[in-house]
């Protein structure tokens, strides 16, 4: 993405594992930095792209903070909930830029019923699932270069918390806070000791919605991506295409997939560099991504001690 862009470049490149990042440096025409400490103190820079291990997350988001930059952060943003708000509080006190990964935001379906959400078309909901699925512990993904992504030790989830990330960002950006959470994780395939690669989770909504959640890498298929049951519609995603039914919206049958959608929003990274040459695009924010973090660490909380767990935001 940015090597196909005109109007941003990278001028230098850190990692602590020096081999990396001097390949990576390479790859962006840029120079490779073993103390990122010194790339903080250049003027000349506006944004800092941090897509480290998670453990590693939060030095560097608070130095990059207080240097004044403008920060994406893949997600997760933090380790754990106390360390993603820390990043949150210095973000918002350095009033710069922020932005996380979660691209399902600018699918069409997403806008779409996120707007039908907002505007009470559902009348009261009930029920809402969301899953996001892939097979990477079948195909080995992470064995090499991304093995650190199925060590919880160092990514602070597994399987379920690394793909269930987007899905519970959609679940709270459509229908709000939690009040408790909990989780059944399963090492699946048991490809990678001692990380979960599959598992499902169960939420209740401050507004009494019940949702569930279902994320992994040990799956061929992810057919049915978002449910959302109403008293006055309901909406099913089934292979990428939504069926959508509802007696106010003629054609609303749920017979035929429903077309009438806005257009995809550019990725979520593509909308930070937008952000950072001075377009007016939609982010999103430190605390809620932040806020995000915690309720995960609640549904893990929950899963290991078999139990329901109180989310505070």
């Amino acid at each position: 993405m940015l090597k196909g862009r005109s109007d941003v470049s990278v001028k230098s490149v850190w990692d602590h594992d020096a081999q990396r990042g001097q390949s990576r440096a390479d790859e962006l025409g840029a120079r490779f930095f073993s103390d990122y400490r010194p790339i903080l103190s250049d003027a000349q820079f506006k944004g800092v792209i941090v897509t480290t291990e998670t453990n590693r997350h939060e030095p560097i988001v608070l130095a990059a903070a207080a240097a004044g930059k403008h920060i994406f952060v893949e997600k997760p943003l933090g380790f754990t909930g106390r360390d993603a708000y820390a990043m949150a509080d210095a973000i918002e006190k350095a009033g710069v830029l922020f932005q996380t990964g979660h691209f399902m935001r600018g699918f069409p379906y997403v806008q779409f019923l996120k707007k039908q959400v907002d505007s009470g078309v559902f009348g009261k909901i009930t029920r809402v699932r969301a899953s996001n699925c892939h097979s990477g512990a079948l195909g080995g993904w992470f064995d090499k270069e991304w093995r650190w992504m199925a060590d919880p030790k160092i990514a602070g989830c597994g399987g379920f918390g690394d793909l269930g990330s987007h899905a519970l960002d959609l679940l709270l950006w459509f229908f709000g806070d939690v009040t408790e959470v909990t989780a059944q994780l399963d090492n699946g395939t048991a490809r990678y000791e001692g990380c979960d690669e599959t598992g499902e989770g169960l939420l209740r909504f401050k507004n009494g919605i019940i949702g569930t959640l279902a994320a992994g890498w040990d799956d061929v298929a992810n057919p049915v991506a978002m449910i959302i049951s109403g008293t006055e519609a309901h909406a099913a995603v089934i292979n990428g295409e939504l069926f959508f039914t509802c007696k106010k919206i003629e054609g609303a049958d749920g017979k035929k997939p429903w077309t009438d959608l806005p257009p995809q929003l550019p990725h979520a990274f593509e909308l930070f560099l937008d952000a950072l040459v001075g377009k007016k695009v939609p982010l999103i924010g430190a605390r809620e991504t932040a806020y995000r973090g915690a309720v995960m660490e609640a549904m893990y909380e929950g899963a290991k001690g078999r139990k329901w767990v109180e989310v505070k935001g």
